[in-house]
């Protein structure tokens, strides 16, 4: 094995000049970010799927930006959720000990700044179509949280009572599960021909392939990957009659639209190439499709393995509107929009993985390091020095090892000095724990 690059110096990313963020403030740009729920990384075919079939997603990445090494905040849905919405660490906004259900008191704070309060004082209509899952009561529903339309429900699709709600009104109980990919996509193309003449940001967080899964008639068999592939391909016939829409109305070249998941796959679906699933902060369970589509901003074809994360999408989209971040709180996200658009070097330094409230791993630029996994429902830490590994944790290239199959801490021991710096530079400033504390043993 040739020596590899360590890249260790933080490059100093482009930034892009003149008319993109100078919006004409007559036009400031449409925003939506759409969100699938447990969508595995390998579950489209831009992302390697031979059975599901996702032509609307595919050819969005083909004319717009592709990020592969984009992360979601958190390794379940209420954290990474408070984390895209507010451009923050989860573990700043108390949502990592568990998710939002009916028997508890889990939600986001009120005092939190979302995006769609951000985007709201600008002028922007707003509107959440989906899986809020931010709190299960309707005084922390989104219309309390900078949504100006609410059509959806409050938490995932196998807690009960499951509601359909509209604003803060239940509409639906039961609620008839089948149709509801295509309810949320018909509210959203009711929503964008209403503000065809306003700035809009419409968020639409989809129920599925979160199970238990359902879907209708009309999608029922169409997919070589089973009911949990009829279900993904719901949500790119959902994408493309989005983009129809934008299109039909003379809205492509002025509206950014995003897509993600929450986080990795659970019992169904594929991680990819990638070790581990939902629940883990292995790459198979935070790592996650990114696809950005923007006319005329956004070249086509553009493809990046530098690494980002779903925290960045607020300051993105405050920053394109013509807003600016809030001053009074940490925000942990940057503006990834030069690596949409010039593929520029990730703005972090640092990116971390949480398991609840602990970092359990640490990525920054070709490197990752893993200092604790979950085994058989225990915690098992590689930075203890009493364990096989020593009190090191595992170092991994994942541009050569996405897999995450082999460590590097004997080859690359600089590495691994600079990677735990930034843990502990990450523990100190996000009051995360640790599993044990060894740090002041020497490397």
């Amino acid at each position: 094995m040739g020596r590899l690059s360590i890249g260790l110096a933080l490059l100093a990313a482009t930034t892009l000049t003149g008319s993109l963020y100078a919006q004409d403030s007559s036009s400031p740009p449409n925003f939506i970010v759409i969100m699938a729920d447990d969508l595995g990384y390998g579950d489209l075919g831009v992302y390697g799927s031979s059975l599901i079939k996702t032509p609307n997603l595919d050819r969005m990445a083909l004319e717009g930006a592709r990020l592969d090494s984009f992360y979601s905040s958190a390794n379940v849905c209420t954290a990474a959720r408070g984390g895209l919405l507010t451009g923050r660490y989860p573990i700043r906004l108390d949502l990592v000990n568990d998710v939002a259900r009916p028997t508890n008191e889990i939600h986001l704070a009120d005092d939190e700044i979302t995006l769609a309060e951000s985007l709201q004082s600008l002028g922007y209509k707003t509107a959440l179509f989906g899986k809020w899952h931010l709190g299960s009561r309707v005084d922390w529903s989104p219309v309390h949280q900078g949504f100006d339309e609410f059509f959806g429900v409050l938490h995932s699709n196998d807690m009960t009572p499951l509601e359909l709600y509209r604003q803060q009104q239940v509409i639906e109980d039961p609620v008839n599960q089948n149709t509801l990919t295509e309810r949320y996509t018909n509210e959203a193309i009711r929503f964008i021909e209403s503000n065809r003449d306003d700035p809009f940001f419409l968020y639409m967080p989809h129920t599925f392939p979160h199970v238990p899964l359902y879907v209708s008639n009309r999608f029922s068999g169409q997919s070589e990957a089973g009911l949990y592939g009829d279900v993904v391909e719901t949500i790119d016939w959902s994408v493309g009659e989005i983009l129809a829409t934008l299109d039909r109305l003379g809205l492509a070249e002025n509206t950014l639209v995003l897509f993600t998941s929450d986080n990795g796959p659970w019992f169904e679906g594929s991680p990819g190439p990638f070790r581990n699933r939902k629940g883990s902060s292995w790459e198979g369970g935070q790592r996650v499709p990114f696809i950005a589509k923007w006319p005329g901003t956004i070249p086509g074809g553009v493809v990046s393995n530098e690494p980002a994360m779903n925290i960045d999408i607020f300051p993105t989209l405050v920053k394109l509107a013509g807003g600016t971040l809030p001053s009074d709180r940490t925000i942990d996200g940057k503006d990834i929009l030069p690596m949409l658009v010039e593929s520029a070097n990730s703005p972090h330094e640092a990116l971390y993985l949480f398991d609840k409230d602990r970092i359990a791993g640490v990525r920054s630029g070709q490197w990752k390091l893993v200092v604790e996994s979950s085994y058989r429902a225990a915690v098992t830490s590689f930075d203890n020095p009493n364990s096989y590994y020593g009190p090191t944790g595992l170092l991994f290239d994942v541009q050569r090892d996405p897999s995450e199959t082999f460590s590097y801490t004997r080859e690359f021991p600089e590495v691994v000095t600079y990677m735990r710096d930034l843990l502990r530079r990450g523990q100190a400033e996000l009051g995360s724990t640790v599993l044990q504390d060894m740090w002041n043993r020497p490397n």
